[in-house]
This record gives structure tokens, sequence and C-alpha cells, in this order.
């Protein structure tokens, strides 16, 4: 509970106006105390600047001399003297004095005149009394008055450590008729009363402060508990039911909450908001279901385009002749890539790899329109160029997509090694001669299938001889990229195939793809990935 209440908003803007409040008064005070200092100590040294300018008129400054020689008992002296001790007790000053200070440095002083209030518990400093100057702001000030720089100066001791009580003196010079100075004039001021008036004045200023605080933090508790803290707390009951119980609730904030400012606003959002979620959550059942069956579809789909891919293996177990091996791994549930192998007749076999431009649902359905339609035309006794001749003719008709078709097209002839290819827009196939390593065939590109009406794909002839092997393949394979973008490359398929020779096609094949998987990583697939390879035995 007192880590709940310390956390409490209420607390917080509370404690924030009781520190902005506190930081107000001390800068009052402050501020205050300084004005109201400066307006005493002002008033004190006028003062005192008064006595010393009526102390002054009781002696003759250019008879200084005559008082030293006199070692103070002449008339003349002793009248000076009793009209300055009775000034210091009339004005209720300390000290009266006038001094002569060592001219060479300053750092010493010898009393002339000295008269002390009767009240005072110090003791009066006799004539001739010698003695260091106090410190160095005095020499200063003494420097000034005799050098002519300055007709008054005052010093206030209430910091630090001093010897007496905190007082100010006021200095102004003793000038002859030359001009000259001929002695200093001090009048000291204990600051007792100012001590008093200040210390009164803070006590006062610290009730008034603390009386104002404690009313302005009731007052702003009060208002804020009302147009804040209660608002706020029945929006976080509110929001906790609904979070709760995922119902919205019969009463509106909006109709108990009716201000304008961002207290009202919050209570608008959450209004809107328990609506919008409970039509997020009906429209998300209805998605989630809808997901659901697209999902059982896309899995059936899945399924029925595996179907259509040769995937027995080895696919004929009464030839000897080859050792064939295919596989395909889509980026999504269906892929747009295809492969198919089938014997034309006893001694031909038809090799295929295609890859359609689009993925998912269109592109399986293309790829299944585009595997019947090669397979059919190649059945019907075509070459492979006229294969694909025909078949983009048939792709080109009602093309509303503008999908196309990359295609490699191979039929070989087992009993002579001889294969006859074309090739439409698709990957170069890499072949490897017996005891050699894989090299990428470059064979002559044909316009992709579905791409343009009347075109005309030739073939073209590769010998085999016993022991070659053939390797064709999708952009997946090279395209495939790792977490920084960089694609597997032709360069690295050659590298896997050439790390994998005298093993069988099915093992080429899952080489190949443990070296992209070792190269991608943990990064995402974006295209399917389709490979064929063949031994001709």
């Amino acid at each position: 509970m007192i880590k709940r209440f310390r956390q409490s908003i209420g607390i917080k803007i509370l404690a924030g106006v009781i520190t902005i409040l506190v930081i107000f008064a001390a800068i009052i005070g402050y501020t205050g105390y300084k004005e109201f200092t400066d307006l005493l100590l002002e008033q004190y040294a006028d003062g005192a600047f008064r006595t010393a300018d009526s102390a002054a008129l009781t002696l003759n400054p250019d008879h200084i001399d005559r008082f030293i020689e006199s070692k103070g008992q002449s008339s003349e002296y002793q009248a000076s003297w009793y009209s300055m001790d009775q000034l210091c007790n009339s004005q209720n000053v300390t000290f009266i004095y006038v001094i002569q200070p060592d001219l060479t440095d300053y750092g010493h002083i010898t009393f002339i005149f000295s008269t002390i209030n009767k009240d005072s518990p110090y003791q009066v400093y006799e004539f001739g009394f010698y003695r260091e100057t106090t410190n160095d702001e005095y020499k200063e000030k003494y420097r000034a008055l005799y050098e002519g720089t300055s007709e008054r100066e005052l010093v206030i001791r209430d910091k630090g450590y001093i010897q007496t009580d905190p007082h100010i003196t006021a200095m102004i010079p003793l000038k002859g008729a030359d001009r000259k100075t001929k002695a200093i004039l001090c009048v000291q001021r204990q600051m007792d009363t100012l001590v008093a008036f200040r210390q009164q004045f803070i006590r006062k200023l610290l009730l008034v402060l603390i009386s104002v605080a404690a009313v302005v933090i009731l007052a702003q508790g009060w208002y804020l508990y009302q147009m804040m803290i209660l608002p706020l707390r029945k929006i976080k009951d509110e929001a906790e039911r609904f979070a709760d119980e995922n119902v919205i609730a019969p009463e509106k904030l909006t109709e108990t909450i009716r201000t304008q400012d961002e207290v009202g606003v919050l209570a608008d959002s959450i209004d809107r908001m328990e609506e919008q979620v409970q039509q997020y959550i009906e429209n998300l059942t209805h998605v989630t279901a809808e997901r659901e069956r697209i999902g059982a579809e896309l899995d059936v789909a899945s399924k029925i385009q595996a179907g259509a891919l040769p995937s027995l293996f080895p696919p004929f177990p009464d030839r000897s002749e080859f050792d064939l091996y295919a596989a395909m791994l889509p980026a999504k549930e269906v892929g747009g890539d295809f492969y198919d192998f089938f014997m034309v007749d006893d001694d031909h076999i038809c090799l295929v790899i295609a890859d359609v431009s689009g993925k998912s649902i269109p592109g399986a359905l293309f790829m299944m329109v585009s595997k019947i339609l090669l397979s059919t035309a190649v059945q019907n006794g075509l070459q492979p160029g006229e294969a694909l001749t025909r078949v983009n003719a048939q792709l080109c008709r009602n093309n509303r997509a503008h999908m196309f078709v990359t295609v490699w097209l191979g039929i070989l002839e087992l009993s002579t090694g001889k294969l006859r290819a074309a090739n439409a827009g698709h990957e170069y196939p890499a072949i490897c001669r017996k005891d050699g390593y894989y090299e990428l065939y470059k064979d002559r590109h044909g316009l992709v299938l579905g791409g343009m009406e009347d075109i005309c794909y030739k073939d073209y002839e590769i010998q085999l001889e016993h022991g070659d092997r053939l390797f064709v393949y999708t952009d997946g394979v090279t395209e495939a990229t790792d977490s920084e973008n960089t694609l597997f490359g032709t360069d690295r398929m050659l590298e896997a195939l050439n790390c994998c020779q005298n093993v069988t096609a099915a093992q080429t094949i899952e080489l190949v793809r443990n070296s992209i998987n070792n190269f991608v990583k943990e990064a995402p697939q974006f295209d399917d990935i389709t490979m064929l390879c063949m031994l001709y035995k």
C-alpha cells in the first residue's frame, strides 16, 4: 500500500506543487531577506556617516599635529575629545575614533582620539595606541581616503571570524586647509538592532509563507482530487473492468466525466477504444475463421502441388542408364517453381525445370497449367524448341494476369547420350564431365514463356558421355540471401557442387541445400528453391 501510495499520480502532482511552492518560497524569502537587510544596512550606514560628519566638526584637522605633540593633554584636545564622547553616547554608536595610518604600507595605525559608548562592554584605546591594521580591506580603504580617491568608505563585518559583535565602520578623511588628509575619523556602530529586526522579519515571512503554502496545498489538493484524481480513478477502474470482461460498459465514461480538458478527452478515447476493440474482436474472430479456412485450403493446395511433382525416387527402378533426383522447397505454402521428368519412349527421357513469375496460389495455378502444356507438347512428339514455341503461344492467348514462366527443357537419348535442349529465359545449366568439375553451360536464351506471342525457340545439342552429370536449378538457389542481403551466387553454387563429386544425385542436391542453409542461416527465404540432378551412366 505504501508503494501504491507513492506511485499515485495525485501524490506525484501534489509533491510537484509542494516542491514548486518551496522553491518559490525560498526565492521570495531570500529576495525579501536581502532587500530588507540592504535597506536596514543602508540606514545604518547613513546614520553612521551623519555621526561621522558631526564628529568631524568637533575638531580642527590642521591641529592634529598639536594634539600629537601634547600627547592628548592640551585643553583643545580635551575639549574635542569631550564633544566627541558626548556625540558617541547621544547617537548610540559604539566607537568614534581618529587614527593616522602608517603611510609606507598602511600596515599599522596610531589612535589619536578614541571614545566609546558608556553601555558598550569594550575598552577604549588610549592616546597614541599603536597596532597592526585589521586586514587588507582596511589597508585599501585607508589608502583610498589618504590618496583622495574616495571621500568615504564603509566596512561591514558580520561574516567570518571577528573579535567583536557584527558591526559597521564608517570612515571619512579629515582634511586641513591645504586639502590634504591629516587623519581618518571612524564611527563604529553595532548591528545588533539590525540582526534583531532581520530575525523578526524572517520569522514573520516564514509564518506568512507557510500559511499561504498550506492554504494553496489544501485548495490545490481538493481541486486536483475533484478535477483529475477522481476522474482518472474512474477511467482506471473502467479500463481494468474492460480488460477483464471485454464487454462495453452500459454507461459511458463521458456521461459521468463531462470536462473538455485532457481528462475528458482521455475518457472519450477510452469509450471509443472499447467500441473499436469490441469491433476488432468481432472482426478478428471472423478473420481467424477465414484464415483457418484459407490455411486449410492452402494445405490442400500444397499437397496437390506436391502430388503433381514426381516424388518417388528412384523414379524408374528398372532403368540403370541414369541416376536422377529432384527437389523443390517453396518459399510459401505453395510455390511457383516446378520440375518434371518422364520417359517419352524407351530410349528418351524428358527433363524440365521452370520458374513462374508469381508465387502462392496464382503462381501455383500458372505452374500447373504450364507443366501440363509442356508435358503434352513433348508427349505429342515435339522437340524442345517446338514444344516451347507451342506452349508460349498457348499461354499468351488469355494471359490477363500477365504472368510468365522461365523454362529449361531437355530430351536425352539414353542410347547415345545426345541431349537436345532449349532455354526460355532460364538459368544456365551446370555440367560436370567425368572426372572433371562442374561448369556453367552458357546456352542461348530465348524469351520467357507467356511474355510475347509469335516467338520461335531453337534447340541446341550437348553430347553427354558415360559418367557426366547435369545439374539444373531455379534462381532461388543463386539468389538466396543472408542477413546482410548478400547473394549465395553462382560461384558458391559451383563450389558446393564441386565438393560433392562421386556421390549420388540425391546426395548432390542434399549437399547443395546444406551449403545454402549454412550460408543464409536465420535469414528468411524469399524465393522457391528447386534443383534437379542427373548422372548419365
